[in-house]
């Protein structure tokens, strides 16, 4: 049976979620996956994260699906903490909010972000784990740095990512990047709380809050690394949520607001 998230004196703009909890918190540090009509390929990558039980709760954040994405009674049959349901306006960066909220009321120390369409090396997670023990506070994993690995990348989003995303990103961010499209990184507690932060605004509604942080934070000073990951698309036609020129154009919108700081705190 679902909760909805109880509604509390906060600063934080987060949009209306409903909850399904299979069992308590168990880890230092969660798995937040955001999905929207993933079906089968977010449950054969929650085959593969079977061994994180009791290493790194796993909380997904489902958009609306209709399909065994957003299913509890199919979910709980895996290692999934929580099933967190957005009932209100947004896409990933809005369910990112949801989960985040989620996590730090649940009070984990840092979160590892991953998509939940089969396509990263899920076996890496233990490294951001690590990373977060060391004292780093944002994490990003690069198929491009020394030791990663990506297969079947179409090219036109091979050559945006090297080429444009990430030397204008680590422009901005006065970090070097190898892979800023990437949505396999973490962060901890202390950044997702931090005032000059402000994760928890409505600004942040579809791609925009992953090119904010990639920015941001090492502005602020946080520590900052990458760490090498695999990303693997399937044969054929990639299964992508941004689709044609209009997804395209908002991509390089939201780039370009992110390394002008449009997106920071006013």
């Amino acid at each position: 049976m679902a909760t909805q998230a109880s509604t509390r004196l906060t600063s934080r703009e987060v949009p209306r979620y409903d909850i399904y909890e299979f069992h308590p918190r168990q880890t230092r540090y969660a798995v937040l996956i955001p999905v929207i009509e993933e079906g089968d390929r977010l449950l054969n990558q929650l085959r593969r994260m079977e061994f994180l039980r009791g290493k790194g709760d796993i909380l997904i954040g489902d958009g609306g699906s209709k399909d065994t994405s957003g299913n509890p009674e199919v979910l709980k049959t895996f290692a999934v903490r929580a099933l967190l349901v957005k009932t209100s306006a947004g896409k990933q960066s809005a369910q990112l909010r949801m989960l985040l909220d989620y996590a730090i009321d649940q009070g984990y120390e840092g979160f590892v972000l991953i998509d939940g369409n089969n396509k990263d090396g899920v076996d890496a997670i233990p490294n951001f784990f690590e990373a977060m023990d060391q004292g780093f506070d944002y994490i990003q994993g690069s198929r491009f740095a020394k030791g990663g690995a990506e297969l079947n990348t179409p090219w036109d989003r091979k050559l945006a990512a090297s080429l444009l995303h990430a030397p204008l990103i680590s422009l901005a961010a006065g970090f070097h990047y190898t892979d800023t499209t990437n949505g396999f990184r973490a962060l901890n507690r202390r950044v997702a709380l931090d005032p000059r932060m402000q994760l928890f605004r409505d600004v942040f509604q579809s791609y925009e809050m992953h090119s904010y942080m990639a920015v941001r934070i090492p502005r602020l000073g946080f520590r900052v690394k990458e760490l090498p990951v695999t990303r693997a698309y399937p044969k054929g036609a990639a299964p992508s949520k941004i689709r044609g020129m209009g997804g395209r154009f908002q991509m390089i919108k939201i780039l370009f607001n992110a390394v002008l700081s449009r997106y920071n705190p006013k």
